[in-house]
């Protein structure tokens, strides 16, 4: 079984943690939410408060992917975070999935890690793609190598099913899709 760090810092927008985990875990795979700081408790960008599974002192082993929502209060957030930026490094040595959302995957490309790497972000913040290829509007979600990206919010339910598709099978999120009444897999 897969198992995935959704990182979670004061600020992320909900749904764009929430859809993916929910997707993820009903296809089975493990999902650790983590808080960045200390405290369990992480409020969201509209007052949602979101206990996390554990804290990122606690991480003890590597995932098989991270993924960080967005929220630009959030993404300022994890972009701030020495302990994050450690988890990505060491997680993309082990050739580990380094996905994000909306204005986090930023967050790689002020890093440098999306050098030559077709991605996509919530428009505005493609400038912080760091020599990425933007994918801009034409795609929901961008998948280049370890890097797994999608737009923002409304993209959530197709990063979610690609995620699905990629740690568990095609058929998985397919059977997920339709569980869900969703059209677009």
């Amino acid at each position: 079984m897969s198992k995935v760090y959704v990182f979670l810092a004061e600020g992320f927008e909900e749904s764009e943690a929430v859809v993916p985990i929910d997707l993820l875990r009903r296809a089975g795979v493990e999902v650790v939410t983590v808080s960045i700081t200390e405290e369990t408790l992480v409020p969201g960008s509209h007052g949602i408060p979101v206990t996390a599974d554990t804290t990122i002192g606690q991480l003890t082993e590597p995932a098989d992917a991270i993924f960080l929502p967005g929220g630009l209060k959030g993404t300022n957030n994890l972009k701030e975070s020495k302990a994050v930026a450690e988890l990505i490094l060491a997680h993309k040595e082990a050739g580990k999935y380094l996905t994000a959302i909306c204005a986090a995957p930023q967050v790689y490309g002020l890093m440098g890690l999306l050098e030559g790497k077709k991605a996509t972000c919530y428009p505005g913040v493609e400038d912080k793609l760091l020599g990425a290829e933007w994918t801009g509007g034409i795609q929901t979600v961008a998948v280049d190598g370890q890097f797994i990206t999608s737009r923002g919010m409304g993209t959530a339910m197709d990063f979610g099913l690609k995620l699905v598709e990629i740690l568990v099978s095609p058929e998985k999120a397919q059977q997920i899709a339709n569980q869900v009444l969703y059209p677009k897999a």
